[in-house]
C-alpha cells in the first residue's frame, strides 16, 4: 500500500502535541490513470472517541507526495496515555467516495513500530522523532 514518513514531538509544558506529515512513498494507485490524487486525514481519538479532525492539501497525480503539512492538537500530559491519532492515506475522486488508501494507527497499544515511534515521542519531549512506517488496511 506504500509508506509515509511522519515526525511527531510533544511538548508537555504547553500540551503540545505535533504531527508532521513529510512524505509518502510507493502508495498503491487507485485511479484508471496508474496514479492516485493523495492526502491524509488525521483523526485525533481520545479512547474510542473521536475528538478532532485535521486533513493536509491533494497531491495530483503521484505515488510519492512530498506533504511537509503539520498540525498541533492540544493533548494534557494526563491523558497522552489514552490517546490516539488515525492517520489515514486517502485518494481524491472527483467523482463518487473519496477512496481510503492506507492507515496507520499512532498510539501507545498499537502494533510495533508505532508503539515504538509513540513511545520515542513520549521518552524524548521536545524532541521530534521521525519514522516511516508501512500502511496497512483496517
Amino acid at each position: 500500500l506504500g509508506e509515509i514518513l511522519i515526525t511527531l514531538l510533544y511538548i508537555p509544558r504547553t500540551s503540545e502535541l505535533t504531527i508532521t506529515l513529510v512524505k509518502c512513498r510507493n502508495l498503491k494507485a487507485k485511479d484508471i490513470t496508474g496514479y492516485s490524487d493523495p492526502y491524509v486525514k488525521i483523526w485525533l481519538h481520545r479512547g474510542d472517541k473521536r475528538v478532532e479532525k485535521k486533513k493536509t492539501q491533494v497531491h495530483k497525480k503521484t505515488l510519492d507526495p512530498i506533504f511537509n503539512e503539520t498540525f498541533q492538537f492540544v493533548v494534557s500530559w494526563e491523558r497522552i496515555r489514552e490517546t490516539s491519532l488515525v492517520v489515514t492515506v486517502m485518494d481524491f475522486d472527483t467523482v463518487g467516495r473519496n477512496e481510503a488508501i492506507g492507515k496507520v494507527i499512532l498510539s501507545s497499544r498499537s502494533g510495533p513500530t508505532e508503539t515504538k515511534h509513540w513511545g520515542d515521542m513520549l521518552s524524548k519531549p521536545r524532541s521530534p522523532i521521525s519514522q516511516w512506517h508501512r500502511l496497512k488496511t483496517f
